[in-house]
């Protein structure tokens, strides 16, 4: 099936695919505003897993999120679901097995998704897939590309509810902090081999204070709080309290910049125009780096086993554990010096809010 073959005017229902991880369900958001000047009249739904649904809270291009619990929830139930909605068009930006068979059994006259082995014969128009040559917001724009649909916007999304703001305001005001005046560090990670280890950070936030005299402020996720205590009382730094998503955006978007491992906090950071220092070593900067914003990457260039893309290392993750503080501050003035200067991203022309630094940094 051709582009040439979709009736514009009979597209009423869209539904868009990109169950996990927080970090991808983000970068996805890039489609949804174009798709939406596409189709103004159309109604846009998408399927999400729960845990990862609150990303897309408050984003005006989509009337509905349709979450699921991918742990007690079979394919079946969630292909009744999806067939009762009547769908005309279906994009699949994740095409793994059970959304392919989503997908391919959704009852859509249209069905959109990439040429993945089997899972090809899901769709009736395929994406030609450039995984790993270009950025994954690109690889989710290809999509709309694929059937004739202009990008007039290429910068993911993420909203701030007033809650979550005055949340970040009352942290503010109970730690004495201002606005730019101080970093925020995310410790989090996917997977254990992309995670800096807490030394590493300690002696990261040691420098920031002796050197640059600013505070710094621990994020952390659910699972992570006792690392981030112990990292927060060895490095004099201050420890957020356990936050949503949007409570953790909101103390993020009263920073200077924030210093992080790859993650979902990296790709909020980038949403909401922060400057940022990613901390980067099994996965790929290119593709899966911060998107849109300032930003530098820090990595352990001595080893040719970067991106290697594991999640368990037999060599003992030294793309981590023999990354040195020292390396990570250097990136980190690099950063500050884009800051300084209001310099865009090379790879999209988009310029930063303004942000407090003292120039005697």
């Amino acid at each position: 099936m051709k582009e040439s073959d979709i009736d514009r005017s009979k597209i009423k229902r869209i539904l868009i695919i990109k169950p996990r991880a927080i970090g991808d369900v983000l970068l996805s958001t890039a489609v949804l505003p174009n798709l939406r000047w596409e189709f103004p009249a159309a109604h846009i739904d998408f399927l999400v897993e729960s845990f990862a649904a609150s990303v897309l809270n408050g984003n005006p291009f989509i009337d509905q999120v349709v979450s699921f619990n991918a742990q007690t929830q079979s394919s079946v139930s969630i292909i009744l679901r999806v067939r009762k909605n009547n769908y005309d068009l279906i994009i699949d930006l994740f095409a793994n097995p059970r959304t392919a068979i989503i997908t391919l059994c959704s009852g859509a006259k249209f069905r959109i998704g990439y040429p993945f082995k089997w899972r090809r014969f899901a769709y009736n128009i395929l994406v030609p897939s450039r995984s790993g040559e270009h950025h994954n917001v690109e690889f989710n724009l290809d999509a709309l590309r694929q059937i004739g649909i202009p990008i007039q916007q290429s910068q993911p999304l993420f909203y701030l509810d007033e809650t979550s703001k005055l949340f970040g305001n009352k942290f503010l005001e109970e730690h004495d902090l201002h606005h730019g005046t101080f970093v925020t560090i995310n410790i989090g990670g996917g997977w254990e081999i992309k995670r800096w280890k807490a030394d590493q950070f300690i002696d990261l936030c040691l420098m920031i204070h002796d050197r640059l005299n600013l505070d710094v402020v621990i994020l952390y996720g659910p699972s992570e709080k006792v690392e981030a205590e112990d990292i927060s009382s060895s490095s004099n730094s201050i420890l957020a309290p356990e936050t949503s998503l949007h409570e953790m955006g909101a103390i993020m978007d009263e920073s200077l910049l924030l210093i992080t491992n790859d993650s979902g906090p990296m790709h909020i950071a980038a949403a909401l125009d922060i400057p940022t220092l990613a901390i980067f070593g099994p996965t790929n900067p290119r593709s899966q780096g911060p998107y849109g914003n300032i930003s530098e990457i820090a990595r352990n260039e001595k080893l040719d086993c970067l991106e290697c893309n594991l999640t368990k290392c037999p060599i003992g993750n030294p793309c981590m554990k023999e990354l040195d503080a020292e390396i990570v501050y250097e990136k980190l003035t690099c950063l500050i010096s884009k800051i300084r200067r209001g310099k865009p991203a090379e790879s999209t022309p988009r310029f930063s809010k303004e942000r407090k630094l003292d120039e005697s940094i």
